[in-house]
């Protein structure tokens, strides 16, 4: 669903530049029609420089290091180049490009889960999932849906893909999470009689205790990633004691869209700051995917419980 609706307003967008651009040549116009379709096309730059200019403005007493104006650019920058690589072509176009590994070599080798976050599609991580393939890690990125609906209705898809992968490795997976999609684990983990049926979250820009901006949501899961909400509370309160101290948390004091930024952090997680970078841009980032890795290692690290 929402990768037919992302085709629909990426191909709307471009021909509404398209035809802003002829009309205006056409009628000798040359300057109007540069820079209407430059606006049309790269007007999401403008609404990105909106957020920088707010979490810049509402860091307060955040405990996480405030980002200079130099790095505010530097983390602007790099989300307009990455926002319309990931909205505009990989989650529309070529979110089946690379599909899951599930190797019939894999058994006794632990496997990797791939959450997305809000608006996202499993097409988010290609370029991991294209590394992992080529690692012959197994390997299931998930497809959360509805797109809109709340996060509690998200866990089924979780809990099948978990399931393809103990099936295949005999292993609990490692789980990578982006936005919203640690939540969504949460949630399901919160379920879970068993503790072992997951080796260890990453989570990469999640907003474990809300972000300032789902003030304005208006779907049922961005109202719930409102800053200290009632969803939240609950979460918490149904996780059991020591869960957070099997996550590690990336967070950054230049995201765009969690902020405070230490609302993407846990208490007794392994919260890790990634300076200069933004939301999206954070999947793209090293750190994580050297976590992963490491995480992979076959006897792991001791501070976690193996399957």
């Amino acid at each position: 669903m929402l990768a037919r609706l992302q085709q629909a307003l990426t191909l709307g967008a471009l021909l509404t530049a398209l035809s802003w651009a002829l009309y205006w040549m056409h009628a000798g116009r040359p300057g109007w029609a540069l820079a209407g379709a430059a606006v049309i096309a790269g007007g999401y730059a403008l609404v990105l420089a909106a957020e920088f200019a707010l979490l810049g403005g509402l860091h307060g007493d955040d405990a996480a290091p405030r980002a200079s104006a130099a790095q505010l650019l530097q983390a602007w920058w790099g989300e307009a180049l990455t926002a319309p690589a990931v909205f505009c072509w990989r989650q529309p176009f070529r979110s089946r490009r690379w599909p899951d590994h599930l190797p019939p070599t894999a058994r006794g080798r632990r496997g990797v889960l791939l959450v997305h976050g809000f608006v996202c599609n499993r097409g988010l991580w290609n370029a991991w999932l294209q590394r992992l393939t080529a690692l012959d890690v197994p390997v299931v990125a998930v497809n959360l849906e509805p797109v809109f609906g709340g996060i509690d209705e998200l866990t089924h898809g979780i809990e099948v893909a978990v399931r393809q992968l103990e099936a295949c490795t005999g292993q609990a997976p490692v789980a990578v999470c982006h936005s919203m999609g640690g939540l969504a684990l949460r949630r399901w983990w919160a379920e879970q009689g068993d503790e072992t049926r997951l080796h260890h979250a990453i989570t990469i820009g999640t907003p474990h205790h809300g972000t300032w901006l789902a003030r304005f949501a208006m779907s049922r899961n961005a109202r719930q990633m409102q800053l200290g909400s009632p969803w939240l509370a609950t979460l918490a309160a149904r996780e059991p004691a020591g869960r957070w101290q099997r996550f590690t948390c990336f967070y950054g004091h230049c995201d765009n869209i969690v902020f405070p930024p230490s609302t993407a952090t846990l208490a007794g997680a392994d919260n890790r700051h990634l300076p200069a970078v933004a939301h999206v841009h954070m999947v793209g980032h090293s750190e994580p995917w050297a976590e992963l890795l490491r995480r992979l290692q076959p006897r792991g690290p001791d501070a976690d419980t193996p399957h």
